[in-house]
């Protein structure tokens, strides 16, 4: 997780909650920073403010989707949510928006369900869950 926003607090609220989740968690002060260390760090999920000096979050977000190392990197906008704000990361490809404030838990089944941990374990080849379903599939 690279969780992007110039309020520290703010970043660390994420980090802390996400953290506490299992989620390992990086942090950078705007959209400058991350592209600084998105390729080093490279993360499952990052999350962006959208009003941050330097560069914003879909300034960011445009910047991600234009590098093909990051182009299919999920990408959240957590942020008031303005109208404006939804509709410019949906022009540049922002996979999901989360509306400040938020709860908690809004927050961490927001990066289960980009990162797919919302989701079960795959079906085995017998129509069952995980991996016996798999082995048993295959010794017929």
């Amino acid at each position: 997780m690279l969780v992007v926003d110039d309020n520290r607090v703010i970043r660390q609220l994420i980090r802390v909650n996400l953290e506490l989740e299992g989620f390992e968690v990086v942090t950078a002060a705007d959209g400058a920073e991350c592209l600084d260390v998105v390729h080093e760090v490279r993360p499952d999920v990052v999350t962006l403010d959208v009003v941050m000096p330097r560069l914003d979050g879909p300034h960011t977000a445009a910047r991600l989707r234009a590098d093909p190392r990051t182009r299919r990197l999920p990408i959240a906008i957590i942020s008031a949510c303005t109208q404006y704000e939804v509709e410019s990361g949906i022009a540049v490809g922002v996979d999901a928006f989360l509306a400040k404030p938020f709860e908690p838990s809004e927050l961490v089944r927001l990066v289960r369900r980009l990162t797919h941990q919302d989701a079960p374990p795959p079906l085995g080849l017998d129509g069952r869950h995980g991996a016996a379903g798999h082995a048993e599939s295959a010794r017929g």
